[in-house]
């Protein structure tokens, strides 16, 4: 052996890697405390539920097996050395397909520190909301003098130690504006809970008959709801992302001139090679050296059908294995992979702040000031109409209480993630802020030709008006070279089922063709001129055949899946719809004439591409550019927004502001569909807050509302645009 390391063959597949998967598989459960955790993506109901744990609960090796439908995960408590890659297949003869997750990858990044801490005080908060209003029953019903005194100030001991352990978030987020000199949203929110709080004492300290301590818990407790709400909006994305970060595989199985070794992919260097087992998940990017197999794509790009894989294939870390046993030559792990890279581009997306956003924080940088105002001005009317203290302050607190702009504050920021999280669902990554309330306003798209309508690729369009045996000897000229044209016939042929005729001394002449002889005739397949034809507007290879005519074998680019549905729902709804290409007038007439695109343009170099988009948004135009080349950078970069496929050259998809993560342009229309609708959403939730205010305010301004009353009516205000918001999510 010359030291190569290569996949032995056996008739019997797993007991040829059964060695390998045990030594994984020790590897893999270090510590055996620790569940199984598999990612189940098809279990969608209560019999689903019943299936998967039933059934894994049968084995002898389980212990337990518990499914959680939301996240659509299974953790099975299962005895020491059972991995995954036991529980899969058993998975699968219950009918479902189940992936490995990494729990180290879920555990580090999973952790939700501060959804526990606001689910911890609104506990704590509605508990004592509950035992507050309790005794505030007794109070109402007719408690007099020392027993109402009493209540009172039980109410106090239990009030005022809550608000002052679950009103933190919003002390702490009050008190840095105030240290920053600003006045953010917390400040108004603040005042009013301790006004309320502090009125109550009062009152209480001077045998008032109103205090209104359950008014501040029950505050406290529904801006906690609101408050939680809002992080779990914006957890969707980051749990999207944590569950992609979970694909990664901790391990892989390295090959050196040694033998096999059990490494973490942590240690995995360019240029090494790895043997990817059927089943497993590939450990990094890298190009396929040996063995042939399937790989399932579906969870990265949305894929329904798995791919071929053979000897020169790239593959991507995150990718299923599914047949057979691949050796792959790593060119990119860990952090450098593709799936870290998909992951990243998610956390920036989530950092993003958009314009309509920023017009939230100005209203509310104007709205906190003016609220103190209307408190303050609200309590002198009172003293200088009534002249009663404590009457005044009491509107006064109802006032801050009912116009706390808790709802303003949710109405931008949980629609755009709700809306970001349903998109990366569906194979779309958002990487800027401001992308998608950009998009709603689009009503131009300006499309690339090649590698985005098209897929870059040839394939013949004329092959079955030709004989088979012509076909035949059109395939055994193509099979000798390496042009496009040529690989793009042989592969279509093949496909057909034609064999290639017996041609002899084949000869490849370099810009023209290959030529050769098939009996006692010589054959060409090449250039028009080459062959003795006239070359045609279409693009086209020749066939020629002793002294026959030459036969034309015309080509088209092959259309990106989804190209001819998304130009049609684009136009459907009333976007221009634009095409520019680098290529010659023909084949762009004739992809434009298949599309129904009517504006289109040939030739165009890069700068004019540029100088396009830059034309029509001097006219007025929001434009949408959708490319993936060198050639597109400035254009992408120009555009009002941008979107590039997964395919795209790096410099593309750095200059734009959306990637395709599958190799569908369908999302496109669904992305701009799903903007609009964001921003529709956006604008119902600042309408409900103002509406909300309208009325509100001038109620608790003359006295109508009690601090109680606008507690509840301020909090249903808050988890009705929050409600409203996650609509974006079905």
């Amino acid at each position: 052996m010359d030291g190569t390391v290569t996949p032995s063959v056996s008739a019997c597949p797993a007991c040829a890697v059964a060695p390998a998967a045990a030594d994984v598989a020790a590897a893999a459960r270090a510590d055996d405390s620790a569940p199984v955790l598999l990612s189940v993506p098809g279990a969608h109901c209560a019999l689903c539920i019943s299936t998967l744990e039933k059934g894994l609960e049968k084995l002898p090796q389980v212990r337990s097996a518990r499914v959680n439908l939301t996240l659509k995960r299974i953790s099975v408590e299962a005895a020491p050395g059972v991995t995954a890659a036991d529980l899969i297949p058993e998975v699968a003869r219950l009918g479902y397909t189940a992936h490995e997750l990494d729990s180290g990858m879920l555990r580090a990044s999973g952790t939700d520190t501060t959804g526990r801490d606001l689910m911890m005080r609104m506990g704590v908060a509605g508990f004592a909301m509950m035992n507050v209003m309790l005794l505030s029953i007794a109070v109402w019903s007719g408690a007099q003098d020392a027993t109402r005194d009493l209540f009172h100030w039980i109410s106090a001991a239990i009030a005022l130690p809550t608000i002052a352990f679950a009103a933190q978030p919003f002390f702490r987020s009050a008190l840095a504006g105030f240290r920053a000199g600003q006045l953010n949203m917390d400040a108004p929110i603040s005042l009013a809970i301790l006004l309320a709080a502090g009125t109550s004492l009062y009152e209480t300290w001077n045998s008032g008959e109103h205090a209104y301590f359950d008014a501040a818990v029950a505050l406290t407790f529904f801006l906690l709801i609101g408050r939680f709400l809002d992080h779990r909006t914006r957890a969707v994305a980051r749990s999207a992302a944590q569950e992609l970060a979970a694909l990664e595989v901790p391990r892989a199985l390295r090959l050196t001139g040694a033998g096999e070794a059990v490494v973490p992919v942590a240690e995995l260097a360019v240029g090494d090679l790895v043997r990817v087992l059927p089943g497993a998940r590939v450990p990094a990017d890298g190009v396929v050296e040996d063995g042939t197999s399937e790989i399932d794509r579906g969870l990265l790009t949305g894929e329904s059908l798995p791919a071929f894989a053979g000897p020169g294939t790239a593959l991507a870390a995150g990718e299923m294995n599914l047949t057979g046993p691949l050796v792959l030559r790593v060119t990119a792990a860990g952090r450098d992979s593709s799936l870290h890279r998909m992951a990243d581009l998610v956390a920036v997306a989530e950092a993003g702040r958009g314009r309509y956003t920023s017009i939230a924080d100005r209203i509310v940088k104007y709205y906190a000031p003016g609220v103190h105002i209307l408190a303050g001005l609200s309590w002198a009317g009172w003293m200088l109409y009534a002249g009663d203290m404590r009457q005044a302050t009491n509107i006064a607190a109802a006032v801050l209480i009912i116009t706390c702009p808790c709802a303003l504050g949710l109405a931008v920021p949980a629609v755009m993630t709700a809306a970001s999280g349903r998109l990366f669902r569906r194979g779309v990554l958002i990487k800027d802020g401001t992308a998608l309330e950009r998009l709603a306003e689009v009503d131009t798209v300006v499309f690339d030709k090649t590698g985005t309508l098209t897929e870059g690729r040839p394939e013949p369009t004329n092959l079955g008006e030709h004989p088979r045996e012509t076909v035949a000897v059109a395939l055994a000229l193509a099979a000798g070279s390496s042009h496009p044209l040529a690989r793009a016939l042989a592969e279509a042929a093949t496909s057909m089922g034609i064999g290639p005729a017996a041609v002899t001394g084949l000869r490849e002449v370099p810009g023209y063709g290959v030529e050769g002889r098939c009996g006692e005739r010589s054959v060409r397949f090449g250039r028009a001129a080459w062959v003795g034809a006239e070359a045609g507007a279409d693009t086209a290879a020749w066939l020629r055949i002793g002294q026959e005519p030459p036969r034309e074998f015309t080509f088209a680019d092959r259309l990106r899946d989804g190209a001819a549905e998304t130009v049609q729902a684009l136009v459907a709804r009333g976007l221009r719809v634009e095409l520019l290409s680098g290529d010659a007038e023909a084949p762009v007439a004739a992809l434009a004439q298949r599309l129904g695109i009517e504006h289109w343009r040939a030739g165009v170099l890069p700068a004019e591409k540029a100088d396009r988009v830059a034309r029509l948004t001097a006219e007025g135009r929001k434009v949408l550019m959708v490319g993936d080349g060198l050639n597109d950078t400035a254009a992408l970069a120009g555009a009002h927004v941008s979107i590039s496929p997964a395919t795209a050259l790096d410099a593309a998809r750095t200059a734009s502001d959306i990637v395709l993560m599958g190799g569908t342009l369908t999302p496109v229309a669904e992305t701009v569909e799903t903007s609009r609708r964001a921003i529709r959403r956006i604008r119902e939730n600042i309408g409900i807050s103002n509406v909300y205010n309208l009325i509100a305010v001038p109620l608790a301004v003359v006295g109508l509302c009690t601090p109680l009353i606008a507690a509840l009516a301020m909090s249903s205000s808050s988890i009705t645009v929050t409600l409203n918001a996650l609509r974006l999510r079905r």
